[in-house]
């Protein structure tokens, strides 16, 4: 397990009271991602007369993205927002939701979601947290500093990777995966140290990516989810009424949270055109490849998760 660093101890230790919650998120405060969780924030604090005040830390700013849930699970925080998928190195049936082709748009998304629902929240009691709403993230496409004539000419490519999934997709075309974080992704792609992602719109919004890359291709191969999770002994030990306050805030926030998917997805790809990158639909032809490509990563996948994995293959319609 990681320690907190000496900094995040000391911003605990001097905005920590007996009813904050500090909450680390690793988008931009600009993200609908983010604002959904001070709305989600805001309603708890007034709803609770104060009881539980969840502050907001957008940004990586408290902690990073990929040390949240760990910081959760051990009580350094008491809640905290996710990338699921980032848990796919421990169990593959947390990033069914980045699977390529696996569910493809919005409504599809919400479907494999609500199947994976009842497990997603067994897994996470097995490992002290309480899972409190999920949103998913616009439809994932290739971002690249220069054209892309096929999905074959990313061989050799330096591939923007964030968790083990993304990793396999860089590999399956040749590309070479490296980590980079969302606040670092300017700098790499500047520098050489990457070329090409997969990532959604509002992403390349908040990191100004015209500044540093000219083509989205628009495949909506996938919808990444956030989720908001809470540590299961902080939980227990809240007064059961306001249990279900934060429960039913939640779901109010999670419906909110879709919506502002679906509108963000639209208004992202307009805000990125306007601002000079080219947004391409991509061709039969490289559709095609991507998907050929999806075929073994899913059958991998399903391998993985084993048989909540098939269970759920089934369950979609796939």
């Amino acid at each position: 397990m990681r320690a907190i660093t000496a900094a995040i101890a000391l911003t605990l230790a001097t905005t920590a009271t007996a009813d904050t919650w500090n909450l680390p998120a690793g988008y931009n405060e600009n993200n609908y991602h983010s604002k959904n969780l001070v709305w989600f924030a805001d309603e708890i604090r007034n709803a609770t007369d104060g009881q539980v005040d969840i502050v907001v830390h957008p940004g990586a700013s408290l902690v990073k993205l990929p040390e949240i849930k760990r910081a959760v699970q051990s009580g350094q925080v008491p809640i905290g927002e996710i990338l699921l998928a980032n848990s796919g190195n421990e169990d593959a049936y947390f990033e069914a939701d980045m699977v390529p082709f696996l569910a493809t748009g919005l409504d599809s998304a919400k479907a494999l979601y609500d199947a994976q629902w009842a497990n997603l929240e067994e897994r996470f009691e097995t490992q002290n947290l309480k899972m409190l709403y999920s949103v998913c993230w616009p439809g994932n496409g290739l971002f690249s500093k220069n054209e892309l004539p096929s999905l074959a000419a990313m061989d050799g490519m330096k591939f923007r990777a964030y968790n083990a999934i993304t990793a396999r997709v860089a590999e399956q075309f040749g590309a070479q995966p490296v980590t980079i974080q969302v606040p670092e992704l300017a700098q790499a792609f500047l520098t050489g140290l990457a070329d090409v992602m997969l990532t959604s719109a509002p992403i390349l919004v908040a990191a100004k990516a015209s500044d540093f890359g000219d083509y989205f291709y628009n495949f909506n191969a996938f919808h990444p989810r956030n989720a908001v999770i809470v540590n299961k002994t902080t939980w227990d030990g809240l007064p059961e009424e306001t249990r279900k306050t934060i429960e039913e805030i939640a779901a109010k926030a999670e419906d909110r949270g879709w919506e502002l998917c679906r509108e963000d997805q639209a208004r992202s790809l307009d805000t990125i055109a306007e601002n000079g990158i080219t947004v391409i639909e991509p061709s039969d032809e490289m559709k095609a490849e991507f998907q050929t490509a999806a075929q073994a990563i899913i059958a991998e996948w399903e391998t993985r998760a084993g048989q909540d994995g098939s269970d759920l293959r089934r369950a979609i319609g796939q």
